[in-house]
């Protein structure tokens, strides 16, 4: 099938009033699990790694199983480049399959942002790629380190100064959410999320989506997010699962067979935040 630009996808989704949704894998398991769940919900997806998993499988190997499944997957899947700190690795995604590339400087100074997303972008942009950059910060113990501290909403004159002058392509915002399980109910700043939204025409992204309620989600979709990034859901139903059938059945059972039901739970978790996300039946 003929596959639309990641930034088409995002086009309809910010037209039609749903987010195009976003999960992390570790390998080729929960990669069949998110494609086989946005197969069934007829929905487009964004599969993402992180910089440890193209460590541990190598970035050629990741790409080529995503670009396998992909090209064999009756929705389109696009494959993300997530949190990359390095300019060098978000430079070399872009020649390894990715649709989309992170360059996560947030803790740098708003110079030191736009200068590395900008290098990423004059790289990218020549091949196709899009990037992604991010501004404030999302909260809790992530990749790019542990953030608790209390200045963490994005500043709309920075994400406005960010945008223009790195030309990324879509913008994480730090609007409350947190990486990893929820301490309580998540605050998020919707008032900040609508203020950037108006001052810039570019996809925005919600990182953290794990444990924020459905009614947030969607609110946050109406605010301007047109990607909501889920992870730690994913990882935690799927090492659960393959702990719970390995409790039971022992360490003699064949992979396959262990890897089968993680596979079918986390394809189930998958569906539930393509409803989240307003995303059935956009593909």
């Amino acid at each position: 099938m003929k596959k639309e630009t990641l930034m088409k996808q995002f086009e309809k989704a910010d037209e039609g009033g749903y987010a195009v949704p976003h999960f992390n894998f570790s390998d080729i398991w929960d990669l069949e699990a998110i494609v086989k769940g946005a197969e069934e919900m007829h929905s487009p997806v964004i599969a993402a790694a992180l910089p440890k998993v193209n460590d541990a499988l190598g970035m050629h190997v990741v790409g080529a199983m995503a670009k396998a499944l992909a090209e064999s997957a009756k929705v389109p899947v696009y494959l993300h480049l997530d949190h990359s700190t390095e300019v060098q690795i978000s430079q070399k995604a872009c020649d390894e399959n990715y649709s989309l590339v992170m360059l996560d400087a947030s803790k740098e100074t708003l110079e030191e942002n736009i200068k590395r997303v900008k290098k990423v972008v004059d790289y990218a942009r020549p091949r196709g790629v899009f990037v992604e950059g991010e501004i404030g910060m999302i909260k809790g113990r992530t990749e790019e380190g542990n953030y608790t501290e209390d200045d963490f909403l994005v500043r709309v004159e920075d994400a406005v100064e960010l945008a223009e002058k790195s030309g990324l392509d879509i913008l994480a915002v730090g609007i409350g959410t947190a990486h990893g399980f929820y301490q309580g109910k998540p605050e998020i700043n919707f008032k900040r999320l609508a203020e950037v939204n108006e001052a810039l025409e570019l996809p925005l992204v919600m990182h953290g989506g794990t444990g924020i309620p459905e009614e947030d989600v969607r609110r946050a979709i109406r605010n301007g997010i047109n990607k909501v990034n889920v992870g730690t859901i994913i990882k935690y139903t799927y090492l659960s699962t393959v702990k719970e059938v390995l409790d039971r059945e022992g360490p003699t059972i064949y992979t396959t067979e262990l890897m089968k039901p993680a596979v079918n739970a986390v394809k189930e978790e998958v569906k539930r935040w393509i409803r989240t996300c307003m995303a059935d039946g956009k593909a």
